[in-house]
């Protein structure tokens, strides 16, 4: 196992997804400003992680939420994989590195969660827990915003030390909101939530999921994404103060 280190002086750019209420405020207030989209194509490398290690990962403890979930690596049968636990926590792992989503727009993982959270409700701040999620997190690109978005960003970067993402896209295994619902999140309208997978009926089995990053912004938000985001996975129970374990066998990340 691996102890994970604090970088909650960096935590800004995954607040909003995790639902810290000052940065999701602050992402609120931006969400009337349009964005820019990048055109082309990148030629940024993909990703395929089978969880060996987590040296290309690292942890994010949320200031306001004493208790952490753990992430650490397991194997079986020369298979490795991610084991995240939460008990009445959230924390999350984070990719060291950027991804180009417009020239990697494709992403395939596949998990297993061994239950969900009976007060688990997507719909509400109360039940906003998940056994298992994948975030997907938007830059803000200062050269392709309007002068308005840069104020606003620009006085966020002071408070904050970097600026707050553009927006987010949440892949995740919900406890009771039917599959193949898209809606945005109790906090904040800048973030998208899409329910792979829902309730306990398939809980202990491996399942594979696959997505088009591009096409479910532009679906989802209404507008083409920014090029550059981070991603994360994470277990959470901090509202709802159940717990789970959940596993993650591999995450790839690739051109279409």
């Amino acid at each position: 196992m691996k102890r994970l280190r604090s970088i909650a002086g960096r935590a800004p750019a995954l607040l909003a997804a995790a639902g810290a209420a000052i940065i999701l405020i602050l992402l609120t207030a931006l969400a009337d400003i349009p964005s820019h989209a990048e055109p082309g194509m990148g030629n940024s490398p993909g990703l395929y992680e089978d969880f060996n290690e987590l040296e290309q990962w690292e942890g994010l403890y949320f200031p306001k939420i004493k208790e952490h979930s753990s992430y650490s690596t397991g194997s079986a049968g020369g298979t490795t994989y991610l084991i995240a636990n939460s008990s009445a926590s959230a924390s999350a792992l984070v990719l060291k590195r950027e991804i180009d989503v417009y020239g990697t727009p494709r992403i395939i993982w596949r998990w297993k969660v061994g239950g969900v959270y009976e007060k688990g409700n997507l719909r509400t701040k109360e039940g906003d827990d998940s056994p298992l999620r994948v975030y997907v997190m938007f830059e803000y690109d200062p050269e392709r915003a309007g002068a308005g978005m840069r104020l606003k960003y620009a006085i966020a970067k002071a408070i904050y030390g970097q600026y707050p993402p553009h927006a987010s896209l949440n892949y995740l295994w919900a406890s009771s909101v039917p599959e193949g619902t898209e809606l945005r999140s109790a906090y904040t309208e800048r973030s998208g939530m899409i329910v792979m997978r829902s309730g306990p009926s398939r809980a202990g089995q491996w399942i594979t999921e696959e997505a088009d990053m591009v096409e479910d912004y532009r679906r989802v938000f209404g507008e083409d994404p920014p090029r550059r985001a981070r991603l994360a996975v994470m277990n959470d129970s901090d509202n709802t103060g159940e717990a789970s374990v959940s596993y993650m066998d591999f995450i790839k990340i690739s051109s279409p």
